[in-house]
């Protein structure tokens, strides 16, 4: 839903609200796949609780336990590499940045939207 509306800044000319809403997609992605992972009545580590209330991506696929994978895949899938490399410097306080150019929110979408090799395609099928 998230990926979505930064489709639609995007195409609006609101290319800083794209940007960050895009980087939002990924980071929901990454927080289900961390859900997944506490079941019914479980009391989680609290470590891992503090460390899911990051808005650091690359942080949070460490606290998804999808590092190793993450390594393994884009050694073998330079697309998505090089897509998690356009992907993984977001910041939340990209929400303040309203100089934000059209090509790069153009990039942070296409490399989380790309239906083989993006992002989100693989975080789809960790959770």
């Amino acid at each position: 839903m998230r990926l979505a509306e930064a489709q639609v800044l995007l195409a609006s000319g609101h290319f800083a609200g794209a940007y960050y809403l895009a980087g939002y997609a990924v980071e929901c992605a990454l927080m289900a796949c961390i859900a997944k992972e506490v079941q019914e009545y479980d009391f989680p580590d609290l470590k891992r609780v503090q460390s899911s209330w990051k808005h650091d991506l690359t942080e949070l696929v460490t606290t998804a336990g999808l590092q190793i994978e993450l390594t393994n895949v884009t050694q073998q899938d330079k697309d998505l590499d090089d897509n998690w490399n356009t992907v993984k410097v977001w910041k939340e306080s990209s929400r303040y940045d309203p100089t934000i150019p059209q090509y790069k929110a153009s990039a942070m979408i296409s490399a989380i939207a790309d239906p083989v090799h993006g992002v989100l395609a693989w975080l789809t099928h960790n959770w």
